[in-house]
């Protein structure tokens, strides 16, 4: 059988893919290495607009209702002063959410299956088939499968960007290392907490269960000293926030610490003749913003669309108007998560600013719809609405 689309990766960005492929009348292979549920290293967070995708494709309330608690804030904590508001709204989504990945993956997994995607887990691939200079399928330990096109979802290290020798462009190399480890009963839970102590980062996810998510970000030059004592560093860190650190003590640690340090910030080339790539797999950066999720589902939906219409026109030129897209939308969101992963102390214009943001709840709500996409950042720091912030029009 030959399918329209193989999909390799059946996470954030490669189960949604599929299932909007499958929906638009689409024959679709999804492929995974691992089974599902499974865990997968993340920062979790659903920001308002990934929730507005969900309830597009009409699985906001299964995700909503899925054990993680709506987040009713963000707090940026700087020391002197904290941005702290709710987040802005987006087509009828009104929450974040952050949600273990055991949980979202399987609910959009099942979503794909639904629409009628063939999927297979536990499925290594292992290199693509070639005709004629096009990608026409894939091959792995006893099988080999064929499509119109091959697209990888399948992350950092995706083994159809290295097949198809999609190099990588914009790029920066690690600028953090990051720890985090789960605990049950740190309260209050309706915020996602941020705390900027220039050569450290903390953060508070609330997910499902009970269960915080609690963050350590340290730049990646420093990734070999913290290492050496994980939970010294750890305890350090949250010992700077004495708040925080009691709020944590007081709670119960579930399981280990996890930690990376390989989270380059970069774009691949991700159309060519018969495969493309979507989610890290194409497009890889510093979880600062954590914007992951989100924008897997930003670049799932855009693929679909150019797929769909590319495989009764011409794929190739689809596929390849789509990586232009993807770039277009994301570039600014890349250069800010490099100068925020940087964790230099800010400039003395943007301390200002920030002071300035934190004073108002309105503008702080305003600041966050840059911090979750819903806000162009060029026209948030536009000068003309700079100045309009500074003088408080």
């Amino acid at each position: 059988m030959t399918f329209d689309a193989i999909v390799v990766g059946a996470r954030v960005a490669g189960a949604p893919t599929a299932m909007l492929l499958a929906r638009a009348g689409r024959r679709v292979l999804l492929l995974d290495r691992a089974t599902f549920p499974s865990d997968v290293t993340s920062t979790h967070l659903i920001h308002v607009p990934g929730m507005a995708y969900l309830r597009r494709w009409g699985l906001h309330d299964a995700v909503a209702n899925a054990g993680a608690p709506p987040l009713q804030r963000f707090s940026m904590d700087f020391g002197p002063f904290t941005i702290s508001a709710p987040p802005p709204a987006d087509d009828g989504a009104a929450h974040p959410y952050c949600v273990r990945r055991t949980v979202l993956d399987a609910i959009l997994l099942d979503a794909a299956r639904s629409a009628g995607v063939v999927v297979r887990e536990g499925t290594a691939v292992e290199g693509l088939l070639h005709s004629s200079g096009r990608v026409t399928g894939v091959r792995g330990e006893g099988f080999e499968e064929h499509a119109s096109i091959v697209i990888g979802a399948d992350g950092l290290r995706s083994v159809v960007a290295r097949s198809a020798g999609a190099g990588t462009y914009d790029a920066t190399p690690s600028l953090t290392a990051c720890y985090y480890a789960y605990y049950q009963g740190v309260q209050p839970r309706e915020a996602a907490e941020i705390y900027q102590l220039g050569d450290r980062a903390v953060v508070l996810f609330p997910t499902n269960d009970g269960a915080t998510c609690v963050f350590v970000a340290c730049p990646a030059a420093q990734f070999h000293d913290f290492r050496t004592d994980v939970e010294a560093g750890y305890a350090q860190a949250l010992a700077r926030v004495p708040a925080v650190a009691a709020r944590v003590a007081a709670a119960t640690r579930i399981g280990r610490m996890h930690a990376t340090a390989d989270v380059p910030n970069f774009f691949r080339t991700s159309a060519g003749p018969g495969w493309a790539l979507v989610g890290d797999a194409g497009y890889h950066k510093d979880p600062v913003m954590a914007a992951g999720i989100t924008d897997a589902f930003v670049a799932a939906q855009l693929l679909a669309d150019a797929v769909h219409k590319g495989l009764a026109d011409d794929l190739d030129a689809a596929v390849s108007a789509y990586a232009e897209e993807r770039d277009r939308r994301f570039r600014p969101a890349l250069q800010l998560t490099c100068q925020l992963a940087s964790m230099e102390p800010p400039a003395p214009e943007m301390a200002a600013l920030f002071a300035t943001i934190a004073a108002s709840e309105a503008e702080s709500t305003r600041f966050f719809g840059v911090m979750q996409g819903s806000t162009p950042i060029a026209e948030y720091f536009a000068p003309d609405n700079l100045a309009r912030i500074m003088t408080g029009a």
